[in-house]
């Protein structure tokens, strides 16, 4: 089987364009549902989602600054970069295209069970996101 990056990497940064084939790719890599953060999310909900990273950003790319894997689990720390040119929906609310360049720093636990995916828990950090999106705003005391 090859290495885990190269086998989810390509899913987030070129998802297939044909939906079907997206989700048939998906499939290979995750297991269908599969539990992020706690949530039960539908292989398609995943797609969803990596289609809503490309409206969002342009020119993604994720540099990796460190792994971990075990037989049973594999820990990413990553920087992801992009510029922001679409909506991007947020807790709280979507921020309108700003073209700025954004990183944002992500940690992800995956748990793999039969060679794929079973369990995802991930923060990333959002707040910076959206400090640098100049969405949100500190406040002088």
């Amino acid at each position: 089987m090859p290495p885990f990056l190269d086998r989810v990497l390509p899913l987030w940064l070129a998802p297939p364009t044909d939906d079907a084939a997206a989700v048939a790719a998906f499939r290979e890599v995750y297991a269908d549902p599969v539990s992020v953060n706690g949530a039960e999310l539908a292989v398609a909900d995943l797609v969803a989602r990596a289609r809503a990273l490309h409206r969002a950003y342009a020119d993604v790319r994720i540099e990796l600054v460190d792994q971990l894997e075990t037989p049973d689990r594999v820990v990413l720390a990553f920087r992801m970069r992009g510029r922001h040119v679409g909506p991007l929906a947020t807790p709280l609310g979507v921020v309108a295209p700003t073209g700025r360049e954004v990183e944002t720093r992500v940690a992800d636990v995956f748990t793999i069970r039969g060679g794929r995916v079973t369990r995802i828990w991930m923060v990333g950090d959002e707040l910076g996101t959206l400090m640098q999106l100049g969405a949100v705003h500190l406040t002088p005391r």
